[in-house]
């Protein structure tokens, strides 16, 4: 395992050698309070800057493997479908709708369509070396579809948990896969719980965000890659739900600066759904909502309204001197619509409400006119249609006659 010191509890500080613990703290497995016993894997700095000093690290990766040094895998089989290496897009007319300089990374081109293919390739791959047969995760529907790929490509049994209500879109691809899916009735962390126990009992191989605690080393690839392609950005912009993947990338970020391959990171501005504000919340002190706060959103992939991984977001956000807003559904399918016109890029309701993030931001002064932004673009809008239609309503219906074409 390449440079791996140590697991170390986010809780308590305690460390243990990673063959002795599979995912959390077993001092404060099942905490209730945002943070339970969650993991972090530990580097060898030293040997890390020695790697970087000898075999350099990649300014254009080919895909995340690129930096498989950097990754908790032993030598053995890596699981590859192409996932990192995304394009960094130069957003000219979206700036000037919000006034101030933007760049959209675009995770939509991963194989599964979102940002996700970047932990679920090393927790496949783990899950390979390890002999594991069966996989499982619970989902809102990005990580179903990626670990469902993922599976598919290794061989491996997939059975997956997701909130009933999940968009027919993203409860079709990981069936597509061949993985099974089951919708449990109730929410996120209904599916959560169920997919935790049945897993824990049966002996499957669990990805879910914050219990396996190698899915964040995957996916702070993406830090990696934006400390190379953005070096001089003021601002990184994430949606969260569970705030994983903000957590992972501020920790690719961080991490990279340490090793003095950027100078300056940037803050993180995490964005959240007025129906669902629970990082939020914890990040600005209201510990308890008002009772006119909405519940529910239209972005289904940060529909989380209890976080796993909510004080590593917030400690996140703090270590990089960053900050956090809300933002309502009328604002993201504005948002949705605004990032299609204006830079033909099809985003989901959750990207989307990074992009209506920075408006949120720019009304609020948090982003400067003069600031460089990079918004997270975290996945692919064709998974949900449906919610695409409100945002541009239906379409018109004329006659096949051309003369009776109306002025268009």
């Amino acid at each position: 395992m390449n440079h791996v010191v140590a697991v170390e509890c986010r809780r308590c500080g305690r460390r243990y050698a990673p063959e002795d613990v599979t995912y959390t703290c077993p001092v404060h497995d099942g905490d209730d309070d945002g943070v339970s016993g969650v993991l972090d894997v530990r580097y060898d700095d030293d040997g890390l800057r020695e790697h970087v000093e000898t075999e350099g690290v990649p300014d254009s990766p080919a895909d995340l493997w690129a930096f498989e040094s950097f990754l908790p895998v032993g030598a053995g089989r890596t699981v590859s479908l192409g996932a990192g290496g995304t394009p960094l897009h130069e957003a000219p007319r979206l700036s000037d709708r919000l006034d101030t300089t933007v760049r959209i990374k675009d995770e939509a081109g991963n194989p599964t369509g979102a940002s996700k293919d970047r932990g679920t390739a090393v927790v496949v791959t783990r899950a390979v070396q390890a002999g594991h047969d069966v996989v499982t995760c619970a989902s809102t529907g990005n990580a179903a579809a990626s670990l469902a790929g993922y599976a598919a490509r290794a061989g491996l049994d997939c059975q997956i948990f997701v909130p009933a209500d999940i968009p027919d879109g993203k409860a079709v691809q990981p069936r597509l896969y061949g993985a099974d899916v089951l919708a449990v009735e109730g929410t996120y962390e209904d599916a959560y719980e169920c997919c935790r126990t049945v897993s824990a009992d049966r002996g499957w191989y669990n990805r879910s965000a914050a219990l396996n605690p190698y899915a964040v080393e995957g996916t702070r690839t993406l830090g990696f890659e934006l400390g190379r392609q953005a070096p001089t950005a003021d601002w990184v912009v994430m949606p969260m739900g569970n705030g994983c993947s903000l957590a992972a990338v501020w920790k690719g970020l961080a991490e990279f600066a340490r090793l003095g391959l950027l100078a300056d990171p940037p803050r993180m501005l995490g964005v959240q759904a007025a129906g669902a504000t629970a990082i939020y919340d914890r990040f600005v002190g209201e510990d308890e909502p008002g009772p006119e706060r909405a519940t529910g959103t239209a972005a289904d992939s940060i529909d989380v309204t209890g976080p796993h991984n909510a004080a590593r977001a917030c400690r996140a956000l703090e270590e990089s001197g960053g900050d956090a807003v809300v933002v309502d559904d009328d604002s993201i399918l504005r948002a949705q619509r605004l990032v299609g016109e204006s830079e033909g890029l099809f985003v989901e309701p959750a990207s989307a409400a990074a992009i209506a993030g920075v408006e949120r931001a720019r009304e609020t002064g948090i982003v400067g006119v003069d600031d460089e932004v990079v918004v997270v673009a975290t996945g692919t809008g064709l998974k949900d249609t449906a919610t695409a239609e409100r945002a541009v309503g239906p379409v018109r219906t004329v006659s096949a006659d051309p003369d009776e074409l109306p002025e268009l």
